[in-house]
């Protein structure tokens, strides 16, 4: 048995959860449009501190990319667009394998280096996100929309 087989099985099925979550989600928003979004509260140390924290621009990023709009969710938040890819190819090259029932060994196998290039694409994002507003006062987010 493999390190990692049980955590890859778990990964699958929860991933296929929530892909089939979104597209209940996308439908819905194509019956009723997505207004309730704005009750979302806003960001608390964005009100209080006045700095992005390390999660702002993660529902912009969200739907930006639901809607196809790839550079504004990435621009929003990059670990959407990253998990997007890399969950995506985990979800196909596993399924892949198991339709074959292993004789293809396509499936992309879990590595904690995924996980550690996630935490890494968040904290670049809160640094440049904050820097980028306190030295040159340009807020990333402003003009993007829900």
């Amino acid at each position: 048995m493999r390190n990692y087989e049980k955590e890859e099985t778990a990964l699958f099925y929860v991933g296929w959860a929530l892909v089939f979550l979104c597209c209940c989600i996308w439908c819905l928003f194509q019956v009723v449009p997505p207004s309730f979004l704005m009750l979302f509260p806003s960001c608390m140390i964005r009100k209080i501190f006045g700095i992005y924290c390390p999660g702002c621009g993660g529902t912009r990023a969200v739907t930006a990319f639901l809607r196809g709009d790839f550079l504004t969710s990435f621009i929003s938040h990059p670990l959407v667009l990253y998990t997007a890819v890399v969950g995506g190819w985990f979800l196909a090259s596993q399924t892949i394998e198991r339709i074959s029932r292993h004789r293809l060994k396509t499936g992309m196998r879990y590595r904690d280096g995924y996980v550690w290039a996630a935490l890494v694409i968040l904290v670049i994002n809160f640094l440049v996100k904050n820097l980028l507003l306190a030295v040159w006062g340009i807020d990333l987010l402003e003009g993007i929309r829900l």
